[in-house]
């Protein structure tokens, strides 16, 4: 019985150890950023055109993201998905594609 147990244990260990979660500790917001040069690019490559999830007429999640208006309306669900690992769906941001969302919702999302 105390193998089972302890065997649970390190499959729980081992599940929190690979998750996606990421750390606010990560997150460098030294820098301001712009919506243009900095977030619209992530969200070219790894969320609309080149993956597919998010392009034109997409109907997963919050739908398309490939426009200024349709991240900016959808980011807090945007900020919260990117933080707790679960988007990109297939892959993981770099640390400075993760910063530059994170940090340019939380300076206001500005169309800049």
């Amino acid at each position: 019985m105390k193998k089972v147990i302890v065997l649970a244990l390190l499959v729980v260990v081992i599940l929190f150890a690979c998750s996606k979660n990421k750390d606010l500790a990560n997150v460098d917001c030294s820098t301001a950023k712009s919506f243009t040069t900095d977030v619209s690019p992530v969200f070219q490559s790894s969320c609309s055109y080149n993956s597919g999830c998010h392009g034109t007429g997409s109907t997963k999640g919050p739908g398309a993201l490939v426009s200024y208006n349709q991240i900016y309306n959808n980011r807090v669900a945007i900020r919260a998905s990117v933080m707790n690992g679960s988007m990109p769906e297939n892959g993981s941001l770099s640390s400075s594609a993760l910063s530059a969302i994170v940090c340019w919702i939380d300076a206001g999302a500005t169309n800049n």
